[in-house]
């Protein structure tokens, strides 16, 4: 899922635009010095163009996030006769081989959240909608307080997993696809919020 710029200027082509472009520049390691008019101008899209779809350039790993989810479940079988907790871990390790793509742009990103606090806690929100997609489409409910439960023990089970992947260079991520799998039988094995014992429905 390479990003390359476009020269026409509809909506989802700015989008575009301007995730390719957030990506370039997190690539050459200058995402914790610029903000979203900078991303706009290297993109050639208007500050009024771009304050019409994001808000923070945060908001543009938002819109990169919604694009890696929907490959990833284009990507996976969803059939109703798999279990939810082999969809999921096909879901998740989907995402992971999509933003292998992006490797070296996402680990500088990730690096700088810890210099900005700011930037971490504007991105949680996302997170947590990126982490409720991904259960909903393995056929896990996320309604209800249950189902917040289950979305919070995602995020925390997913940003465990982030830690492994941000050190595996395998071509199989095998110590990523371990963790994965070892963080989801825990989470069955202690009746936990995201993959209890009842069905998924």
């Amino acid at each position: 899922m390479t990003y390359k710029k476009s020269s026409k200027t509809d909506g989802a082509t700015i989008r575009t635009q301007m995730i390719a472009t957030a990506l370039d520049l997190a690539a050459d390691g200058q995402w914790e010095m610029i903000d979203l008019s900078d991303i706009a101008e290297q993109a050639g899209v208007s500050s009024v163009d771009a304050l019409e779809l994001f808000d923070e350039k945060t908001d543009i790993l938002a819109a990169y996030d919604r694009i890696v989810n929907r490959h990833a479940i284009e990507e996976v079988d969803l059939s109703d006769d798999l279990p939810c907790r082999d969809k999921l871990f096909d879901l998740v390790m989907a995402r992971f081989d999509i933003l292998n793509e992006n490797r070296g742009a996402l680990l500088n990103i990730l690096g700088s959240f810890k210099g900005d606090p700011k930037e971490a806690l504007l991105s949680f929100p996302h997170l947590g909608k990126s982490m409720a997609r991904l259960l909903d489409a393995s056929g896990l409910q996320t309604n209800g307080i249950s189902g917040a439960l289950r979305v919070t023990g995602m995020v925390g089970l997913y940003l465990y997993v982030v830690k492994t992947w941000k050190e595996d260079e395998s071509a199989d991520m095998g110590k990523t696809m371990v963790t994965l799998d070892k963080g989801l039988d825990k989470c069955q094995m202690f009746n936990a919020s995201i993959l209890d014992r009842l069905p998924c429905s």
